[in-house]
């Protein structure tokens, strides 16, 4: 199978950020409404049914259009990925948009083509970098992090998979140089 041409991967990591996008802001919706003491506010439960409904649909997209050569199994796999990740990480960093970050990327790294120098170990450093940089964006602007945080999973795979081939291909031309004493 020919690697994927970068157009396409960063296509299809657009259009599920696109399908993402409203699911992560019902999701944290529904959970704003749920926390609130505040009577009178939107209900919680569709909401968050809605964003949950919508979920697969991004995996989905991210592997069918990234063309996973197993898509369907791997968006099985990147739902349970994100259930196991992202409800750990939000009991621990105690907000729910770490959580999501981390759980989504998790489920990225399954739904999203891995060609040869593609890696889990690159991809789960990006998905870490984005969940922490989401952790401390939440504390230090507030809200403002609902709005920006479907943008962080999706992307940063796209981008550990760019240094994986920068890296491999850094290497390929260290192997080709000559050496300090002219062998």
């Amino acid at each position: 199978m020919n690697p994927l041409p970068p157009e396409r991967k960063w296509r299809a990591i657009t259009l599920a950020t696109l399908v993402l996008a409203p699911a992560v802001w019902s999701l944290l919706g529904g959970l704003v409404a749920a926390a609130s003491d505040d009577g009178g506010g939107p209900a919680a439960g569709p909401a968050i049914a809605l964003g949950l409904v919508l979920l697969p649909f991004a995996f989905m997209v991210l592997a069918f259009s990234s063309e996973h050569p197993r898509a369907p199994g791997a968006v099985v796999k990147a739902m349970g990925l994100c259930l196991g990740v992202g409800i750990p990480v939000s009991a621990l960093a105690a907000d729910a948009v770490t959580g999501i970050v981390a759980g989504v990327g998790a489920g990225g790294i399954a739904a999203l083509r891995a060609d040869l120098p593609h890696d889990w170990r690159t991809r789960a450093a990006a998905v870490a970098l984005g969940a922490a940089y989401s952790f401390v964006l939440a504390r230090v602007a507030g809200a403002s992090v609902l709005v920006a945080a479907p943008i962080f999973p999706f992307t940063g795979l796209g981008l550990a998979d760019h240094f994986a081939e920068w890296r491999q291909a850094r290497a390929a031309a260290l192997r080709g140089s000559p050496q300090p004493d002219g062998r």
